[in-house]
């Protein structure tokens, strides 16, 4: 793959930049390679098919089960049983 870079610009809410450029000094990484390194990861790292299949039934509930009262007060006992 190709390393030559070319600038690009974006707008971003204020509040975002400074998210991001306080996580970029948290873990000693400039703005843009924080940036570059979200991009591309976003773009070229997609889910797969069964991937995609998963997140979709799990938005939708359907396979949900209910708590009773009972399973929420003895809540390790149930995760521990399923």
């Amino acid at each position: 793959m190709e390393t030559t870079r070319k600038r690009v610009t974006i707008s971003l809410p204020e509040y975002a930049v400074a998210d991001i450029k306080k996580e970029a000094e948290r873990i000693g990484w400039s703005l843009s390679a924080l940036m570059s390194e979200y991009i591309l990861e976003a773009f070229y790292n997609k889910p797969n098919p069964e991937t995609l299949a998963a997140i979709e039934e799990a938005r939708s509930g359907a396979e949900m089960e209910e708590l009773t009262p009972y399973d929420i007060e003895h809540f390790e006992e149930y995760v521990a049983g399923l």
